[in-house]
């Protein structure tokens, strides 16, 4: 009888205990002090800021379901949208949806809802699958930027922002990147070569895709089955997002502009703010995709000067970036440029 009640009482004691063994809460989310401080820090840099959230798939998307039921993807997606609303609306930001429900929403179509939205950047949130049918231990999390650094297409704006989120959301969940980079955070033509997320292409603004952890494996399904968990996998998106608009964001702004140039030797000029400060080592100009060797920045105005040679008639796109002292880069910035005779 004794050593039935032991056993009895050992396996109500770890039956007790297993809640608190899969997740646990980060303190700057559990403590209300602590998380107050956060806010009144993070705040003023969120205040006004436009984030589209989409939450991935649902309606009659519905197929990826988690390896013992628990949940499907689109719905658990939902759950973190959701949390993540409601922290950024917490510290002042205004959030656009593409769906605050189970709905059918076209790939395209949420691509076209962001555009027009206005908003600044655009976070869609996805849970993982592995590409073998079988294979039930895969879990990480990861979270993806569009092209490669070779590319034009390439932001580095973009992987700058997936960076933050990638290290805030990892540290939440207690789930690190995947071996196959070094910081957790993929060009998305690593699943797509040369074409990567239809949404992370079509989508004008500067737009990441996050990969809480794999449905498919059994310990992280029970996980973001519960609402708790998604609360704490959204809360460390929003810490990203908070922690990346307040290591500053440089501005492109033109000084000489004009609807039109002459042919020939085209000087342009451009002021590039930023409180902390420009790395001028990072100053890159393209010209019609192709580097642009004449370019000058004087620290003490911040005046990028650009020289373009020999320019003939045409239409051709100029696009500039630069980065902060903490290795922000500006939003993008792409013009047209006119030149006649």
């Amino acid at each position: 009888m004794r050593l039935f009640l032991l056993l009895l009482f050992a396996a109500l004691f770890f039956a007790g205990c297993s809640s608190s063994v899969y997740y646990e809460f980060p303190v700057d989310l559990k403590n209300s002090e602590l998380k107050a401080g956060f806010l009144k820090k993070y705040s003023p840099y969120l205040n006004g800021k436009k984030i589209f959230v989409d939450p991935g798939h649902g309606g009659g998307d519905r197929r990826s379901v988690g390896i013992n039921k628990l949940t499907t993807e689109a719905d658990a997606n939902l759950r973190v949208a959701l949390a993540l609303r409601n922290f950024l609306l917490e510290a002042g930001a205004v959030v656009f949806m593409s769906r605050d429900k189970d709905a059918t929403v076209d790939l395209k179509e949420r691509s076209y809802m962001a555009n027009k939205s206005g908003a600044d950047v655009f976070i869609s949130i996805h849970h993982n699958a592995p590409g073998g049918d079988k294979d039930y231990w895969t879990n990480y999390t990861s979270t993806y930027y569009h092209a490669k650094e070779t590319d034009y297409e390439y932001e580095p704006n973009e992987r700058d922002l997936a960076r933050f989120v990638q290290r805030d959301m990892a540290y939440a969940m207690r789930n690190s990147g995947g071996l196959g980079s070094f910081d957790g955070t993929y060009s998305d033509y690593w699943i797509y070569p040369g074409n990567g997320f239809s949404v992370l292409r079509v989508t004008e603004i500067p737009s990441i895709l996050v990969e809480c952890g794999f449905f498919t494996n059994a310990h992280e399904e029970a996980r973001i089955s519960d609402e708790k968990f998604n609360k704490i996998q959204a809360w460390g998106i929003f810490r990203g997002i908070a922690r990346y608009f307040a290591a500053g964001i440089p501005e492109v702004k033109p000084v000489n502009e004009k609807s039109f140039y002459a042919a020939g030797d085209v000087k342009l000029k451009y002021s590039l703010i930023d409180s902390a400060g420009i790395d001028q080592s990072k100053i890159r100009v393209l010209f019609d995709s192709l580097d642009v060797v004449g370019v000058q920045f004087n620290n003490r105005n911040n005046e990028l000067t650009v020289d373009l040679p020999s320019v003939k008639e045409g239409e051709y796109e100029l696009k500039i970036i630069a980065a902060n002292k903490y290795g922000n880069h500006n939003f993008p910035y792409k013009k047209k440029i006119k030149i006649i005779h």
